[in-house]
């Protein structure tokens, strides 16, 4: 039986065969140019098979040594596959507009049923086996882009929380995708942060023709939900804050307050960060009772506790990863993390995702070397388990959103599949961050 890359290899063959042009210029058999006479003197089938099986082989060292596609990628136990099949489950309806992906997912833990938005088709659930898309909702507003999304539990109810960042709102949605609340920008005066009061009421008018009316920008890039409170960052604006939402029983209503934290980083671009401040507070994610913010330019992943006080950066991050969101991935206990785009000067043909302990480093997942096409820039990973209804087994797949040209992706967890090495400096064991004992 061929590998997996001699059978993608076979394909350029047949076009090239067919008077195709392709990307690889494979030593044509010798058997494709016989004549009557040659056939007269006759190869054998077992001849032809023994060749044509020479032939792919040689197109397949010329295919993994142009672009180094490999059949798994990661490092000790965080090893993953491309799962093609569930990546192709993608709805032939929203293929138009896959390109557009801006967003991520979330999901029901009580079902394993996964939500996620895409940009001008709508909410959609996937279903625990990720083979089947369903879209929700008949709102027009669940076509705008679902930057950031949560599903939370509160008061015996699941619902769906949507960071719309073009639109500068929160949608708070039944599982059905029925819009029960629209929570827009704050006025000021709800938190007890001078920095974000003073950031949501200053407002001006405009006094002269040529004047430039300001009000403060509100573009919320992700929610999460813990004890009773929604945390919303906005990272995509001057007003780089954390900012939490409240329940008002009298409303019935999520209303802004009273905690927040953070502001625009004054360190942005030099390459330094200041503790506490964000350069583009871009996913945030609730975690054993503690929050987690991707500080993306900064290329951080800060801990706070729910009031906001900074507990630590995560140690042991690449250089140069911008991370844009984290999850944890519970029965492995590790935190998943993905950056936007490639490490400047790295051989990275994608942007990777980080499985880390919390404490270190444990592999660098690349997309880029599984040969999966047009993904480069990922917006969101988020580790899904799906379940065995034969034995229980749970296998642990990564759902992959990508940006700049959109792309779905889904890796398998292979525990038994061989480690790559990571496109990245090769660390003496001096250089390994462990944890303190």
């Amino acid at each position: 039986m061929f590998s997996h890359l001699a059978a993608r290899a076979a394909a350029p063959a047949l076009l090239a065969a067919a008077g195709a042009t392709t990307f690889l210029a494979p030593p044509t058999p010798a058997f494709a140019h016989g004549n009557h006479e040659d056939h007269s003197h006759g190869n054998s089938d077992h001849e032809r098979l023994h060749q044509l099986e020479q032939t792919i082989e040689v197109m397949r060292a010329q295919l993994k040594a142009q672009f180094d596609v490999k059949q798994f990628t990661g490092q000790g136990n965080a090893v993953f596959s491309w799962e093609s099949t569930l990546t192709g489950a993608f709805p032939d309806c929203a293929k138009k507009y896959e390109k557009d992906l801006h967003g991520g997912f979330s999901e029901d833990s009580a079902t394993g049923v996964v939500y996620t938005g895409i940009p001008n088709y709508g909410l959609c659930t996937i279903s625990p086996d990720l083979k089947t898309w369903t879209k929700i909702g008949t709102d027009p507003r669940l076509k705008d882009n679902c930057h950031g999304i949560c599903v939370f539990k509160f008061e015996n109810q699941t619902f769906v929380a949507l960071a719309q960042n073009e639109k500068a709102r929160i949608l708070i949605c039944q599982l059905d995708g029925t819009v029960l609340q629209e929570l827009t920008a704050p006025s000021g005066g709800e938190f007890n942060f001078d920095e974000a009061n003073g950031y949501y009421s200053k407002k001006t008018i405009k006094q002269l023709p040529w004047d430039q009316i300001k009000s403060p920008a509100f573009a919320v890039t992700d929610v999460t939900f813990l004890n009773g409170k929604l945390y919303a960052v906005t990272g995509y604006c001057d007003g780089d804050f954390v900012l939490t939402a409240s329940f008002n029983d009298k409303t019935k209503l999520f209303e802004w307050g009273p905690t927040a934290w953070g502001g625009k980083d004054p360190l942005v671009g030099t390459g330094k960060s200041t503790p506490g401040k964000f350069q583009t507070a871009h996913g945030i994610f609730a975690h054993d009772g503690k929050i987690f913010v991707a500080n993306r330019e900064a290329c951080e992943v800060c801990e706070f506790t729910p009031e906001g006080k900074l507990v630590r950066v995560l140690p042991d991050i690449p250089h140069g990863a911008r991370i844009c969101n984290v999850a944890h991935a519970t029965d492995d206990n590790f935190f998943v993390m993905n950056a936007l785009a490639p490490i400047t000067s790295s051989p990275e043909k994608t942007a990777s995702v980080y499985a880390h302990s919390g404490e270190r480093l444990l592999s660098t997942i690349e997309p880029g070397q599984l040969g999966i096409p047009v993904l480069k820039h990922l917006h969101h990973t988020h580790p899904h388990y799906v379940v065995n209804k034969e034995d229980g087994t749970r296998t642990l797949h990564l759902l992959i959103s990508g940006w700049s040209r959109g792309k779905y992706a889904v890796l398998k967890h292979e525990k038994d599949g061989k480690p790559t090495d990571a496109n990245m400096w090769k660390r003496t064991k001096n250089e390994i961050h462990e944890p303190h004992v």
